[in-house]
């Protein structure tokens, strides 16, 4: 660590710390020499280095200057501001500054790790410099404080809908439950046990249930769907439209397999409702192979794992052979990766034009359970796994791997370029399945048998009007995008919204569980207090400078962030921009839009701008 520190003139006094990153940039760029440069930059007090400037020690030593007054605008070179912009406005809020007083140099992934010699030293000088004339005409803003309704809205009533929904409540949330289906549970209501633990999958979802529809601050509204949004992190408006389904001569509150726990039928129609938060819980769909994808359709005994499973739940009895519709199961074979780890250029695409590159991550417990349970109940049974790689990762899962190597489950590998053919049989079996076996370096294995199961992996859910609505990231996976896998894993950019579950990648039902718990930690977090604190980095018009032209409310994306308000100004009526802070994103396309240049974004204004391009065209 090396700390420097000189007299710096005038009121802004910038401390500019730099980060070794445990050399991930010190290796390329000479930060020693950087914070030399650093001191001699106007308004610089302050410039010292540490290996990890986010860690205890390294906040530590920004909060002292802080509370010495050797500093009162900060600047923190290191890794993107995604990652520790939020760590450091938390230090300066601890040492008595404003949060705002704060800007970031990104030397890590902008510089360290694309450059290197004496080109990364230079440019991370510039990125210094430029951040530190930012940094002087920072002002202390304060964080713009809304009304926030003590309500949330989870859209979703499987099994991570409902733990959401019942998390929440324990926190003193009032929550509207919105299910489009009249069952709760979801996906989860096909499965018979959940691997590895061996639980009773409609166990689950029936006592789940039944807490839900037993809390009087949970309000259930099955046969339903989110119609419209609008509104700001506290106060959303949503319109839920509800269309009541048939459900036979089932009573509510009863488990119908495959399909859940009835849920109380609504009465038709459309319900406003304010919230303060929405927990997304819309869960998955299952990959539908295409016609002839490893023989499937048609008449031709080959089934999806999750029509596999639904025959052996149904399927009482045990010993001997399996039967399926009336014929024995003498030998199945089990093809994993179907619909899964698809590779562009070997796989077809889907509908859609795309395919599933993603790993659906619970196929594998999912194939093994299966397998288990087959071998276990019906031991005249054999079983052949062909699988890629077996990935069972979670916790218990490896025992069914060992558990059904052990009992006589056959393992095949093979390559992606190179799948299980399946044809028809011959020797008394139905169909035939053909792979070349990796496992034994390559040599060709065909066998006949009864039945393929196909696991079927797992699809984002139906949120394409979601999307639209709210407008929500989506990955390259087309599942729903979180801000940050590690620093924000159930958040979403815009405020408020929050991720539950199998919406934002393949989870397992205790992974979704404990999803759909943090999400409901996160949105009770922010509505405790009644109110919400929003960054200040919103748009400020200079109303001496409007003319009320208009220009900027044309070109504003934000619903309601810019409107133009009359006045009276010397005894005349006159129109002048006006901002909603709430709603405003601080995009800056309004500033862009005004010809008198009499609106400005706070945090970045346009003599911050001119400041940095200044600092970066002197280097």
């Amino acid at each position: 660590m090396k700390s420097e520190h000189s007299e710096a003139s005038g009121a802004e006094r910038v401390g500019v710390y730099i980060c070794h990153c445990g050399g991930n940039i010190s290796d390329s760029v000479d930060v020693e020499r950087v914070a030399e440069a650093a001191l001699g930059l106007p308004g610089v007090s302050v410039a010292r280095t540490n290996s990890f400037m986010c860690s205890d020690p390294g906040q530590d030593l920004i909060r002292k200057d802080v509370e010495e007054g050797l500093v009162n605008r900060v600047v923190v070179a290191s890794c993107a501001p995604a990652l520790h912009e939020a760590t450091f406005r938390n230090t300066l809020r601890r040492a008595g500054l404003s949060p705002f007083l704060y800007e970031h140099a990104n030397i890590r992934e902008q510089v360290s790790w694309v450059h290197h010699g004496p080109a990364a030293t230079e440019k991370a000088g510039v990125l210094v410099a430029a951040a530190a004339a930012k940094a002087r005409l920072l002002e202390p803003l304060s964080a713009i404080r809304v009304e926030a309704a003590r309500h949330a809205t989870v859209i979703g009533g499987g099994i991570a809908g409902m733990r959401a929904a019942l998390s929440l409540a324990a926190r003193g949330v009032r929550v509207l439950l919105v299910e489009k289906s009249p069952f709760l549970g979801g996906r989860l209501a096909r499965l018979s046990r959940l691997a590895p633990t061996g639980e009773d999958a409609a166990g689950v979802i029936a006592a789940l249930a039944e807490k839900v529809l037993g809390d009087p601050a949970v309000t259930v509204m099955a046969s339903s769907e989110i119609t419209s949004f609008k509104g700001f992190v506290g106060n959303f408006d949503v319109t839920v439209k509800t269309e009541p389904a048939g459900s036979g001569e089932l009573a509510p509150g009863a488990f119908a397999p495959g399909l859940g726990v009835l849920a109380p039928p609504p009465a038709a129609g459309e319900t406003a409702v304010r919230t303060g938060a929405i927990v997304l819980a819309t869960g998955f769909k299952t990959y539908e192979p295409r016609e002839g994808e490893y023989g499937f359709g048609g008449s031709r005994p080959v089934v999806t794992l999750e029509r596999l499973i639904a025959l052996l739940k149904n399927e009482k009895g045990s010993g001997g052979t399996l039967t399926v519709d009336g014929k024995p199961v003498r030998r199945l074979a089990m093809i994993h990766c179907v619909g899964s780890r698809q590779i562009p250029g070997v796989h077809e695409p889907g509908p859609e034009g795309n395919v599933n590159e993603h790993c659906s991550r619970v196929c594998c417990a999912a194939v093994l359970q299966a397998a288990r349970e087959i071998r276990g109940r019906f031991p005249q049974t054999a079983v052949l796994d062909f699988y890629r790689d077996i990935r069972t990762y979670g916790r218990g899962q490896e025992a069914l791997y060992e558990e059904a190597a052990k009992n006589g489950v056959v393992f095949l590998r093979f390559e992606p370029e190179s799948p299980p053919e399946v044809g028809a049989g011959g020797g008394g079996f139905p169909i035939s399945i053909k792979v070349r076996d990796t496992l034994s370096y390559g040599e060709e294995v065909e066998a006949g048998v009864d039945l393929v199961v196909l696991a079927a992996g797992m699809e984002p859910g139906d949120t394409a009007s979601l999307v639209e609505m709210m407008k929500l990231p989506v990955g390259a996976d087309r599942f729903l995008l979180e801000v940050h896998p590690k620093l924000k894993p159930v958040e979403v950019a815009s405020a408020g919204i929050f991720l539950a579950g199998a919406c934002q990648a393949p989870m397992d039902a205790g992974e979704a569980a404990a999803a759909a718990q943090a999400a409901a930690v996160k949105a009770a977090g922010i509505l405790a207090r009644g109110f919400v604190e929003l960054d200040p980095y919103v748009a400020r018009v200079d109303e001496s400078r409007c003319q009320g032209s208009g220009a900027c409310v044309a070109a504003c994306p934000a619903d309601g962030a810019l409107s133009l308000a009359e006045s009276e100004e010397e005894g005349r009526a006159v129109r002048k921009a006006r901002v909603n802070p709430a709603l405003c994103t601080g995009c800056g396309l309004c500033v862009a839009a005004c010809e008198n240049r009499a609106i400005d974004v706070l945090g970045w204004r346009l003599d911050q701008y001119e400041a940095v391009v200044d600092a970066i065209a002197a280097a």
